[in-house]
């Protein structure tokens, strides 16, 4: 849940049974359960646990790094013990499963979550985010737990309540208990203890995001269980990789099946590349200009259906290699259509860029339009490689001509 709040692209995922020992290590109360790689991990999980809780009813959770698992069909509950848990693992396991965070390519399921079942008589909405406006920390919540919580905010924006906490102060308890009136905790058989209950989650909740450098936390649902407990049954964390180099743990919790092979590549190069829905490829050096560059192509190309098919940053020290394998990046992605080359050079040199993109598009056999803005550092020299190079290169002298060009080249020209 994004909400008017921004979340860190590129943040660091993990699956909610990673995500829930984080929880349980700074006090936030959830479910028994135990991951599982096989069937027969399973149905030992499913055993283990209808012994250790005297409870025949154990869910099936699909874990993959997406939202929405429950509407598609990748969590489900297992009321005959573990021959049913297993029969369920068998169904779940190795599907494609298509969420409306996935897209329609779905993802392959890997990993299971075998969790006890619970005994439940609401299910509330909770998360924690960074509000990049006001440099603060939002907790929001809502009544509408177990659903999309996007779709609420679209339609009954008055269901959920908002929080922000200090960082001078910290969360404080009468924040917490303002949220919990407010979702009507105080109404409930066990209102006095589940209010308590629920201030002590919010204060562990608060300790995991700032302790754990996250940029999302959500639990969804938070569930409040028939004798007045509070239990997260659903956990959602995304870390912010500006702070990797605190947490060396980071890299073993990495699912890399989960993620964008082109984006790992990227990573490994030294270039921050995030894939997105568009067909037109960007390369850009510096965040500020590449997140400008994308928003232009989107203003000017927004009728025609032209938008940007990448988040790239080349930064201010890239090698021609590395502007080569940007380009073999950018043109994995089928969807792209024309390559839009947008360089203010400061530390960055223009003519080495050049000189990259020359290389590129003749060691790639460059079949896609390309439009190529320079200025800054060795400007002339950029233009010269460029002009000399006798390949069909766009010059554009602004961003903002640059951008009516690449729309043109992507969309004939159709106004």
């Amino acid at each position: 849940m994004t909400g008017d709040f921004s979340v860190r692209v590129g943040a660091v995922k993990i699956h909610e049974y990673q995500g829930k020992q984080i929880f349980a290590k700074y006090g936030v109360p959830v479910p028994k359960g135990y991951p599982a790689f096989t069937v027969d991990e399973a149905e030992a999980a499913a055993k283990k646990l209808i012994a250790e809780t005297k409870n025949q009813v154990v869910v099936v959770k699909a874990q993959i790094h997406a939202g929405g698992r429950g509407k598609g069909g990748g969590v489900k509950v297992a009321k005959g013990g573990a021959a049913e848990a297993r029969q369920l693992a068998e169904k779940i396991l190795g599907m494609q499963l298509v969420t409306h965070q996935t897209g329609p390519e779905g993802q392959k399921v890997r990993r299971l979550y075998i969790e006890q079942g619970l005994d439940m008589v609401r299910e509330l909405y909770l998360s924690a985010l960074v509000d990049r406006d006001r440099r603060r920390i939002a907790f929001m919540a809502s009544t509408e737990g177990g659903m999309d919580i996007e779709e609420v905010a679209a339609k009954t924006p008055e269901k959920i309540l908002t929080i922000h906490v200090d960082p001078a102060v910290g969360l404080a308890a009468y924040q917490s208990r303002e949220l919990a009136f407010g979702l009507g905790l105080g109404l409930a058989q066990h209102g006095k203890e589940t209010i308590a209950k629920f201030v002590r989650l919010m204060n562990a909740t608060y300790q995991a995001f700032i302790g754990e450098d996250c940029s999302l936390l959500e639990i969804n649902p938070l569930a409040v269980l028939r004798n007045g407990d509070i239990v997260a049954l659903d956990a959602k964390i995304n870390f912010d990789d500006n702070a990797d180099f605190r947490h060396k743990v980071w890299g073993e919790l990495r699912d890399t099946e989960e993620e964008d092979p082109v984006e790992l590549e990227a990573k490994k190069v030294g270039l921050n590349y995030v894939s997105l829905d568009g067909n037109v490829g960007c390369l850009v050096n510096g965040a500020g200009l590449a997140m400008a560059t994308m928003d232009i192509i989107k203003h000017v190309g927004e009728k025609q259906g032209v938008a940007p098919a990448n988040f790239l940053d080349v930064g201010g020290s890239a090698t021609q290699e590395q502007v080569t394998t940007a380009f073999s990046m950018i043109l994995k992605s089928p969807k792209v259509k024309a390559i839009f080359v947008n360089i203010f050079g400061g530390i960055m040199k223009c003519d080495v860029i050049a000189n990259g993109v020359v290389a590129a598009a003749k060691q790639l056999g460059l079949k896609v339009p390309l439009v190529v803005r320079l200025e800054g550092t060795n400007v002339e020299l950029g233009r010269k490689i460029l002009n000399e190079s006798g390949l069909a290169i766009t010059a554009a002298t602004t961003m903002a001509d640059g951008a009516q060009k690449i729309v043109d080249a992507v969309s004939g020209g159709v106004k």
